[in-house]
């Protein structure tokens, strides 16, 4: 059941006040606690403010074990691959984007990759997705993944009937096989109601730092809704093995589906506090005849702020 009129606006509204909130989780942690006129309009109730403390509270948690973990992961030489798989606008961007945010890029990186070109398309299908695989102390997230040809493939008509099942047949194999390699493997669903799709598309629409995020196929994949859930069901029933199981998140709240997904995926690697060395600022050295040389003025960013 679609929202009403009435409804629509203050849910699209707030929609677009938590697409905000990645700028927020960069500021001074106490700042979070005051959020008397930052926003235009009476969009959160006292209770919503609270409820907003409690996720950053929460998340910024969550974030300090995934700084422990990536440590572990470093000195183990541990291997993770985390697969986020989901409709458009299920969320999938912003729980990696929580993920990553304090983490060093170099141990945890984002594989995103476009549409195959002309020379991927003939190649063995899974081959173009390996060059990312995690070397030891590496994870590797991956913001859609070789599942495409289970999802947007097979409902556009990009794949024949013989590939179709000739992926279903070599992902097991694939995966047991990175599990034999030392790759640990987790597949997580993101799953959001019509409803909740059909209002973040129209916050999409009506939001120009978003708008970019929606493309023809985006809007193709919303008439098609109910052959992308077909597939969605095939997909998991055939490839939901013992080595990587799949995972479901509930994302039609985002915030609590950020949590949920990060807590999971903290329960799901043996991962121990590791001990860092102690860190010493050096003395800077200074010498008599040292003398820095103005900057030239043709080479200042104007200070406009």
């Amino acid at each position: 059941m679609l929202l009403d009129d009435k409804t629509l606006p203050r849910r699209i509204g707030r929609d677009l006040l938590d697409d905000r909130d990645e700028e927020l989780e960069l500021e001074l942690f106490d700042e979070l606690y005051d959020f008397e006129g930052l926003y235009q309009g009476n969009l959160q109730s006292h209770e919503e403010r609270l409820a907003r403390q409690r996720y950053f509270h929460t998340l910024f948690r969550l974030q300090a074990e995934l700084v422990k973990l990536q440590n572990w992961v470093v000195k183990t030489g541990h291997k993770v691959v985390i697969l986020f798989e989901g409709r458009d606008a299920a969320g999938k961007g912003g729980v990696i984007k929580r993920i990553t945010q304090r983490l060093n890029p170099r141990v945890c990186r984002v594989a995103a990759l476009p549409a195959p070109n002309d020379r991927e398309r003939t190649q063995w299908y899974f081959q173009r997705y390996v060059s990312h695989l995690p070397a030891a102390g590496e994870i590797v997230l991956f913001d859609r993944s070789w599942y495409n040809r289970a999802g947007v493939e097979r409902v556009m008509g990009f794949c024949s009937d013989d590939q179709y099942e000739e992926f279903f047949r070599s992902v097991p194999e694939f995966e047991r096989m990175l599990a034999r390699s030392g790759i640990q493997l987790i597949k997580y669903w993101f799953s959001i109601s019509d409803e909740v799709q059909h209002f973040r598309f129209l916050g999409r629409i009506h939001d120009p730092l978003k708008q970019w995020k929606l493309s023809p196929m985006d809007l193709e994949s919303r008439r098609r809704w109910e052959a992308y859930t077909k597939a969605k069901e095939i997909m998991i029933e055939r490839t939901h093995i013992a080595e990587a199981p799949w995972w479901v998140v509930h994302a039609d709240d985002k915030k609590k589906a950020r949590l949920n997904c990060i807590h999971h995926l903290l329960s799901q690697i043996p991962y121990e506090e590791v001990s860092q060395p102690s860190v010493e600022l050096p003395e800077r050295q200074r010498h008599t005849d040292y003398r820095r040389n103005p900057t030239p003025e043709e080479l200042l960013v104007p200070e406009f702020y």
